[in-house]
């Protein structure tokens, strides 16, 4: 159901406009919209605002305003839950007219809006006001002040009960102090499902008799960290002149580099318009999804499968970055502005870091000719944020390199999600789902499984993307020893066919060329993608995940632009029955040569725990490149200057001049 053709509010003025049409919301702006959205029927002081973000305009009408157009009609979305009825909208609203353009009711056969901090709020008191989870707990010798209750998105499994209900799913934590981390001790074997529109616990799974660990989680303890460790040096990294790149509002300007960056509430850091040497190499990047599925089958733990990004909305738990501890160097932070489920500007302080980092030699060579010796130094710009869902701490990480390179790194910390562990099998099996990482207590086996949504424009919008391969040759009469390889080349032309897995033992790579613009030696300019070659989605192909998380069964889709196509997984994950996302963009099937295309990316970890990995897990890393290929017609990086030392001026070294100096210099030693 839609409702269109709201009356504009009576008083509305609108906030002054920003400077491009791909400005993040203001507090202004933010103001505007709860304002506007005051029209809507059934405005009621338990409708709380789910999202709001930026609606951004079509990558045309952005063209034209460069071209000299008008500023497009600045516009958000926004999406409101009654928390009593579960009423859902989804709503555009005009921020230059005040008006709402459109406002779609969800009827929940199709998914659900976000999960809100309030509704995890309202768990706790749901459970612990239920006799049967009292009883429960009692049966374990537990009461409600003994433990912590950590509410987890429901998934979709087809049950009766549950259709057409907000439902969270809970698990209990004992906690024996205040200062006390709970995750050491798991209640193992209790399931609390409740409806928080109703405020009832629909069903309790209860399978006693796994024993709640006695370990210490306690990792900021220092009786657990032990005595500090000696013999570490400070490291000071200073630029005496300051940062090389400056920043603009959202546009940032570092060497050949032009960019804007943005922050949503879904996606976090959104890097735009990103062009080297003035030429487009990418529209839009950003995470668009990311799902952390589970391995343990057991009849407590199944339905464990989160989607940060559209279940939980993970850019409003961005941290708050502190300089010395986050972030060490010439730092420019970046506030983040977001909307509050009132309605509200929110604001993160230090949301986003941006700083350089020196990245060892960027080229280097001894001629034995001549006795050239020459050597420039490599350094990165680094745009980052971290988030915290729940146990686990995210950092995501966009590298961009005097060379042209970019880089995308997920940083991943914090603490495991624990379970009991039921011990090994009566002949000393371990338990197959899950690790023992401390006595008694298991960390179940997961995946960490992210999309990138990566809107290309290499060169323009006219793009193509070529698989590449590594090919052997057999011995024959053109190859008589042998030694010859070479690679084969194959265009993904239709989005039905884009679905792609990474071979490491081919060093397969997807190329993004032009197919308009050559070289001068009528090469098409294009930028690879080099995959890290991981597992993707490990559950069954029938399995509910499965159909939820379609995007996660291959390394690549590619898709033809459509600005309403933007999460890998569907607008609305939340208790989605699978199907949405990436097989609905690509059930049309359209053409992918010569179009303006978008690659969905999936990167990420399977994840084995260790005992290294308790009580906080060192920060493990996945990442991916976007690497220049002939999109230069030579090395783009010959004017780097020398570094401006002593012992390093250009054209003056010896090929076999004698070495000086007191230590060894590790290539990656500034990092």
């Amino acid at each position: 159901m839609s409702i269109t053709d709201i009356e504009t509010a009576a008083s509305y003025t609108a906030p002054a406009a920003p400077s491009h049409p791909l400005s993040s919301l203001s507090a202004d702006e933010i103001d505007a919209v709860r304002e506007i959205t005051a029209t809507l029927p059934e405005m009621g002081d338990r409708v709380r605002f789910a999202y709001v973000g930026l609606e951004e305009p079509p990558k045309a009408d952005v063209g034209a305003w460069e071209t000299g157009g008008e500023l497009p009609d600045r516009r958000a979305r926004v999406q409101l839950l009654d928390m009593t009825t579960t009423r859902s909208v989804d709503a555009v609203v005009s921020i230059t007219s005040g008006t709402v353009l459109s406002a779609d009711v969800l009827d929940g056969t199709a998914g659900q809006l976000p999960i809100l901090d309030a509704e995890f709020e309202e768990v706790g008191i749901i459970a612990n006001a239920d006799e049967g989870w009292l009883a429960a707990l009692a049966g374990r010798g537990l009461t409600v002040d003994d433990v912590a209750l950590v509410p987890l998105s429901a998934g979709h499994y087809g049950y009766a009960a549950e259709e057409g209900r907000r439902i969270l799913r809970t698990f209990a934590f004992r906690q024996d102090h205040p200062a006390d981390h709970p995750w050491a001790h798991p209640v193992d074997g209790l399931t609390a499902y409740i409806d928080v529109a109703d405020r009832k616990v629909i069903e309790i799974i209860d399978n006693p008799g796994l024993a709640v660990p006695e370990t210490s989680g306690n990792f900021d303890d220092p009786a657990l960290q032990g005595p500090p460790l000696e013999g570490l040096k400070p490291i000071e990294i200073t630029q005496p002149e300051g940062a090389s790149f400056t920043v603009d509002g959202e546009e940032v300007t570092w060497g050949n580099w032009k960019l804007r960056i943005g922050f949503d509430t879904r996606e976090g850091l959104i890097l735009r318009q990103v062009a080297f040497a003035d030429r487009p190499v990418m529209y839009r990047g950003s995470i668009s999804e990311m799902v952390v599925p589970y391995a343990d089958p057991s009849p407590n733990r199944f339905w464990q499968n989160y989607f940060d990004t559209g279940e939980y909305l993970f850019g409003r738990y961005t941290n708050e970055l502190e300089l010395g501890c986050d972030c060490v160097g010439d730092i420019t932070y970046l506030d983040a502005t977001l909307s509050d489920e009132l309605g509200m500007p929110r604001f993160v302080r230090n949301g986003v870091c941006m700083h350089e980092e020196d990245f060892g030699s960027l080229w280097k060579h001894t001629d034995i000719f001549t006795g050239s010796n020459e050597v420039r130094r490599q350094r990165r710009l680094v745009i980052s944020f971290f988030t915290t869902v729940g146990n686990y701490d995210y950092g995501f990480f966009w590298y961009l390199y005097l060379d042209g390179t970019i880089e995308c790194e997920a940083k991943l910390t914090g603490i495991l999600f624990t379970s009991s562990y039921p011990g090994d099998s009566e002949d000393g099996t371990p338990y197959p789902y899950a690790s023992q990482v401390a006595p008694g207590l298991g960390a179940p086996y997961h995946q960490h499984l992210f999309s990138a949504r990566l809107d290309m424009t290499v060169d323009g919008t006219a793009n193509v993307v070529n698989e590449i391969d590594a090919v052997r040759l057999p011995i024959s009469e053109s190859n008589p020893y042998g030694n010859a390889f070479t690679k084969k080349v194959t265009p993904i032309t239709s989005e039905k066919v884009s679905g792609r897995l990474a071979d490491g033992a081919v060093n397969r790579v997807w190329q993004i060329a032009s197919t308009e613009k050559t070289t001068s030696m009528g090469q098409p300019t294009s930028y690879m993608l080099f995959p890290t070659e991981t597992p993707t989605l490990m559950a069954d192909p029938s399995a509910s995940i499965t159909s939820r998380a379609e995007f996660a069964t291959k390394h690549l889709f590619v898709t033809k632009y459509d600005p309403a196509e933007r999460y890998a997984a569907g607008d609305f994950v939340n208790q989605h029955p699978g199907g949405g996302g990436i097989p609905e963009f690509i059930a049309g099937d359209e053409p992918l040569v010569g179009e303006d295309l978008v690659l969905w990316h999936t990167f990420g970890l399977t994840h084995f725990p260790r005992n290294e990995d308790w009580p906080v897990m060192p920060m493990d890393y996945a990442k991916f490149t976007l690497k220049p290929y002939n999109f230069f017609d030579r090395s783009p990086v010959l004017n780097v200057p020398a570094p401006a030392t002593d012992h390093c001026s250009a054209g003056t070294g010896h090929a076999h001049a004698e070495h000086h100096g007191h230590g060894h210099h590790d290539d990656h030693s500034a990092h």
